[in-house]
């Protein structure tokens, strides 16, 4: 999107990116920038801070392999 068009319709685009959550490539003379809603920044930076944990990632993946059937429930009564 040129930055023309934005300025023209900064309000639109803006709620459309929030309401997607897809992201916008404005594009001037010296380069592009991107416009993303704020819920997409934030799951971006979790998903960077995930994947720089040594080892964090593997151990989610291992994760997803057990067997939901023999998981129990948090109970605060329960003594570790």
């Amino acid at each position: 999107m040129a930055i023309e068009e934005l300025m023209k319709n900064l309000d639109s685009v803006i709620d459309k990116t929030i309401k997607s959550g897809e992201t916008v490539v404005v594009e001037i003379h010296s380069g592009n920038a991107v416009i993303l809603s704020e819920e997409e920044y934030e799951s971006m930076k979790e998903t960077i801070y995930v994947l720089s944990q040594p080892g964090l990632a593997s151990r989610i993946k291992e994760g997803e392999k057990e067997d939901i059937s023999k998981m129990h429930t948090f109970n605060d009564n329960e003594d570790f």
